[in-house]
C-alpha cells in the first residue's frame, strides 16, 4: 500500500473529526493510488464499457457489479455505472452498498461505526441515521474490523465518486453468512424512493478454465434474471447479498437487464483459471413511467392535491360545524406518509402551520391531525374562529424522505442546497427547525433562507458549529381556498 495512506481503520482529524475514517486498503494494488491516475483509469473503464441505453423508465433502482481490480473487471462494472448520468446524478442522494466478506468472518451483516470512507478521490460521508437504524436488527453487528481490509465495497467507491460527484451519502454493509430474508429485511428498511440506489457487489465463478467458466456463469446469469434466490457461493461470491436483493427486487416489481458478462480471460488475465464478472441493472417497469408526459403528471398532481385538500378541509370544518365536501379517493391517502398543513387568511398571512417530518401512519390520518392542529393548536396563533372560515387558504405538503446534507461549515451548506427545491431541517443540541421549500418564494437567497431557519430554531443568524446536522427533503404540495 502506498506510504501516503495511513493504515486502514486509523482515525484522523478533519471534516469528520468526531469519528474515525476508513482509509483505502487496496489503493495502489487493485486500482491507482494517485488521484489523477485513478480518475483516468475510471474514465478509461467507462469509455471501454459495453454501451447500454437507459431504460425508458429512467435510471436503475438496483445494480449488480463485480469487484476485481479495475484492469480486470473495471470495464464490466463501468457498463452499470455508465447508466448513472444525467437525471440519475441529480436524483441519487444515497447509495446502499452491499458486498461479501472476504477477510473477516461475519454472521449476518456488519455495519461500520466510522463517519466516512476515503479513497484517493476524497471522502464519502456515511448516512449515520440509516446505519444506526439497521444496527438495531439482531443480525446486524457493528464491526469496523470487517470493513477495514474489505475490497468488495472499496472497489465501487471511485466509480461512484466519478459518476455521482460529491452529492451522495453511503450506507456500506459487509454481508457474511446472512440468510436471504435477513438481507431482504435490511434492504426493505433502506429501500427509500428515487433518491436511493441499491448496489450489490459480486463476482461470479472463480478459477475455472475459460470455457467451463463461461458455461457456469451463463447458467448463473439465467437464474439471476429469473430471480432465483438460492445462488451458491461457488456460483457468485456475493451470493448471500444477491439472494436477499433478488427477493426485494422481485417484490418491488423491478425488471432485470444484463448489461455485460465477461471474465478475466477476456480482459487482463490468461484463460487457464479465470474469474467471472457481470453487470446487471434492475429497473422499474417501463409501463410505470413511460408514456407519461407533463400533462399526465400535472393531472396526477391535481388529483392527489384535491383529494388531500378535501381531507384537510373537512377535518377543520367538522370542528367549526361547517358543511363537509366529498373526499375523492387516492392511493396515496392510504399509504404511509408525512405532511405539513399550512393555513393562510384572506390577506395571505400565515394563520397556522403544523406537520410531521416522517411517516407514522396513513397519510389520510396525518392530514387530519395536522390540519386540526394548525387550525386550533398552533401556539403562535389564537384558535381559528368560524368567521375566519370563508376565504381561508389551506396548503397541504406531502414530504419526501429526509436526506442528510454532509457539510463542514455554512459555506458548504449554502453551496449544497437547491433553492426552490429543498426543504431543510436544522438540528443542534436539541434545537430543531424546519422550513418547507415554499419558503424560497419569500426568501430566494440561500443566506436569507438559512438565517430564517436558524432563527426559527432559536439560534443566532450567524451561528454555525461543526456538529450542526442538516437534512433536506422535497415536497408535493397543493393549495386551495375554502
Amino acid at each position: 500500500m502506498p506510504s501516503r495512506w495511513p493504515r486502514p481503520g486509523a482515525s484522523f482529524t478533519g471534516s469528520h473529526a468526531r469519528m474515525p475514517t476508513r482509509f483505502p486498503a487496496v489503493a495502489g494494488s487493485f486500482y491507482p493510488a494517485e488521484p489523477a491516475a485513478l480518475r483516468d483509469e475510471v474514465a478509461r473503464c467507462l469509455a471501454a464499457a459495453h454501451p447500454s441505453a437507459p431504460a425508458p423508465s429512467g435510471p436503475p433502482k438496483m445494480l449488480v457489479v463485480p469487484h476485481a481490480g479495475t484492469a480486470y473487471s473495471g470495464p464490466v462494472a463501468a457498463s452499470a455505472y455508465a447508466l448513472l448520468t444525467g437525471d440519475a446524478r441529480k436524483r441519487i442522494r444515497r447509495v446502499v452498498l452491499l458486498g461479501p466478506a472476504h477477510r473477516v468472518p461475519v454472521r449476518g451483516l456488519a455495519a461500520p461505526t466510522v463517519a466516512a470512507f476515503a479513497t484517493p478521490l476524497g471522502e464519502i460521508p456515511l448516512d449515520q441515521s440509516a446505519l444506526r437504524a439497521v444496527a438495531e436488527l439482531p443480525f446486524v453487528e457493528l464491526s469496523d474490523r470487517a470493513h477495514e481490509w474489505e475490497h468488495s465495497l472499496e472497489l465501487q467507491l471511485p466509480f461512484l465518486q466519478q459518476v455521482l460527484g460529491r452529492g451522495f451519502t453511503l450506507v456500506p454493509l459487509v454481508v457474511g453468512d446472512a440468510r436471504p430474508n435477513e438481507v431482504a429485511q435490511v434492504l426493505e428498511q433502506l429501500w427509500g424512493a428515487d433518491e436511493t440506489l441499491v448496489l450489490i457487489s459480486s463476482d461470479l465463478s472463480h478459477f475455472l478454465p475459460y470455457a467451463a467458466a463461461r458455461e457456469r456463469d451463463g447458467e448463473t446469469l439465467e437464474r439471476l434474471l429469473a430471480f432465483d434466490s438460492d445462488i451458491e457461493p461457488d456460483e457468485a461470491c456475493g451470493c448471500h447479498a444477491l439472494n436477499g436483493a433478488l427477493i426485494v427486487a422481485r417484490r418491488h416489481g423491478l425488471q432485470p437487464r444484463l448489461l455485460d458478462a465477461r471474465n478475466s480471460g477476456d480482459t487482463a488475465g490468461d484463460r487457464r483459471r479465470v474469474v467471472g464478472y457481470a453487470a446487471l441493472a434492475f429497473e422499474a417497469p417501463a409501463s410505470e413511467d413511460s408514456g407519461r408526459d407533463e400533462a399526465d403528471e400535472r393531472a396526477d398532481d391535481l388529483a392527489w392535491g384535491r383529494a388531500a385538500f378535501a381531507v384537510a378541509r373537512n377535518a377543520i370544518a367538522r370542528d367549526l360545524g361547517e358543511p363537509l365536501v366529498d373526499e375523492p379517493p387516492h392511493p396515496l391517502l392510504d399509504a404511509p406518509g408525512a405532511c405539513f398543513v399550512s393555513l393562510h387568511d384572506r390577506e395571505s398571512d400565515l394563520r397556522g402551520c403544523i406537520g410531521r417530518l416522517e411517516p407514522e401512519g396513513p397519510l389520510r390520518e396525518d392530514l387530519r391531525s395536522n390540519a386540526r392542529s394548525a387550525a386550533f393548536r398552533d401556539s403562535r396563533f389564537a384558535p381559528l374562529a368560524a368567521h375566519e372560515w370563508p376565504g381561508l387558504k389551506i396548503e397541504v405538503s406531502l414530504l419526501g424522505p429526509l436526506q442528510p446534507v454532509p457539510v463542514r461549515n455554512e459555506a458548504e451548506a449554502l453551496a449544497a442546497v437547491r433553492p426552490g427545491i429543498d426543504g431543510l431541517v436544522i438540528s443542534w443540541h436539541g434545537r430543531r427547525a424546519t422550513l418547507l421549500p415554499q419558503v424560497w418564494q419569500q426568501l430566494p437567497a440561500p443566506s436569507a433562507f438559512f438565517a430564517a431557519l436558524k432563527h426559527k430554531a432559536g439560534l443566532r443568524t450567524d451561528f454555525w458549529a461543526p456538529d450542526v446536522e442538516l437534512q433536506r427533503f422535497e415536497v408535493r404540495h397543493y393549495e386551495g381556498t375554502v
